[in-house]
């Protein structure tokens, strides 16, 4: 017997981490929603936490099926399922459509993000009157490559994250993501990212300057089962860029991660993750739909 119902934050986390994990297929990504990208969303503090009973939730005898969520914020959705339940997609995209949509100049809108490998998603939302808005690609570094290999400049070091430095972890990715040359003083938010279930501080690198100041870092996730590495956030301050210090610690974290057992690592779209060597494997696509409530 199926059921549907809400998510309960405080209660559903592990198990739909775990439901992702075991429903894992590298040929659609299910449609990019890694138990990984699951987390550190959930652990964000731009989560939208009091939203996400918007959630629905479809269960087996107990046992998850299906999932219809949102990333950070409501008026987006990503819709997956086990490959037997698959026919449960329009009954999901319904739910999204009066859950996690919103309303704005008197239109209800919704974001339905999925890879461009689901065209069984892809078809139901032609026929649900969806339109393809953008897409942006999906990379990984498969570790049967050679890793980029960098000089550290002088006086630069590089160190994990156990005993790391708060304020000097917020400060580098206060800078390193362009909000300004002076952060605010809420570091408690990195003390709570950093308080994510699943993370492994021995994977996140750090380059220290000579002045002890951080002046790159990265985050580097492991899926133990599925025996591949995801990189998230990775931030380096403005003058301290091109200097190789992105590389290096990439470099460094993905060498971690491989002897962990990892056979590739998810990055970023960015020009800068094809120049390290990173590959495209499929596109991350937006498709769009409003209409009048």
């Amino acid at each position: 017997m199926i059921t549907r119902r809400r998510y309960k934050i405080l209660v559903d986390f592990e198990h739909v981490y775990r439901f992702l994990t075991e429903t894992y297929d590298i040929e659609t990504l299910n449609s990019y929603l890694l138990p990984q990208f699951f987390e550190y969303a959930n652990m964000n503090t731009f989560f939208e936490f009091p939203k996400s009973h918007h959630f629905g939730i479809w269960e087996s005898d107990g046992n998850i099926v299906g999932i219809a969520c949102f990333e950070m914020t409501i008026g987006e959705c990503l819709l997956h399922t086990h490959k037997d339940y698959k026919f449960l997609l329009p009954e999901m995209l319904e739910w999204a459509e009066l859950e996690l949509s919103v309303i704005e100049d008197d239109k209800r809108k919704l974001d339905v993000k999925i890879t461009d490998k689901e065209l069984d998603k892809v078809k139901m939302l032609k026929s649900a009157g969806y339109s393809f808005a953008f897409s942006r690609p999906i990379k990984i570094f498969p570790y049967t490559k050679s890793f980029p290999e960098r000089t550290l400049p002088e006086g630069f070091s590089l160190i994990d994250g156990n005993n790391v430095d708060y304020v000097k972890l917020h400060s580098v990715y206060w800078k390193g993501f362009d909000h300004g040359d002076i952060p605010d003083d809420n570091y408690d938010r990195r003390i709570y990212e950093d308080n994510a279930p699943d993370i492994d501080r021995s994977l996140m690198t750090i380059a220290v300057a000579p002045d002890s100041e951080y002046a790159c870092a990265l985050g580097m996730w492991y899926d133990k089962a599925n025996k591949y590495a995801y990189l998230e956030p990775m931030a380096t301050i403005p003058k301290y860029r091109r200097m190789g210090l992105a590389t290096i610690c990439l470099s460094e974290a993905m060498k971690k991660t491989k002897l962990l057992g990892a056979k590739y690592c998810f990055c970023g779209g960015r020009e800068f993750y094809t120049v390290f060597g990173c590959e495209t494997i499929m596109n991350w696509e937006t498709w769009k739909k409003e209409w009048t409530p």
